[in-house]
């Protein structure tokens, strides 16, 4: 695969009142496991140093093989039992994401390469 058709994602998840830990939990647990079974590769995550933010929003990129690869594998992992599973038991006492912002981007001719 050419390191040009590689498209990165860029997700913020601005998490439900007081349950950003859940979230966390929620993708260190089971859904970052999950996305690389859907072939979806995990770049970084974050969570901002200040608020508001500090306490609601988890920042995180995905990098897919291509835009068209990217639509399937986020219809397989939607699909997944399991993931259907994790879903439904994390969010028993109510959704623990308000929001989901997400970007496609391609790297520019002078970024540094990502490993």
């Amino acid at each position: 695969m050419p390191a040009t058709t590689a498209v990165y994602e860029l997700r913020t998840y601005h998490a439900a009142p007081g349950k950003l830990g859940e979230l966390l939990s929620r993708f260190r647990d089971h859904t970052m496991k999950l996305f690389e079974r859907h072939g979806m590769k995990n770049v970084a995550y974050w969570t901002p140093l200040d608020e508001p933010e500090k306490s609601n929003t988890l920042i995180y990129i995905l990098q897919h093989p291509s835009r068209e690869a990217a639509a399937a594998n986020w219809k397989s992992f939607q699909d997944d039992p399991e993931w259907k599973s994790v879903r439904d038991k994390s969010e028993v006492n109510g959704k623990l994401a308000e929001k989901v912002d997400s970007t496609f981007l391609a790297l520019t001719d002078f970024s540094p390469r990502l490993r």
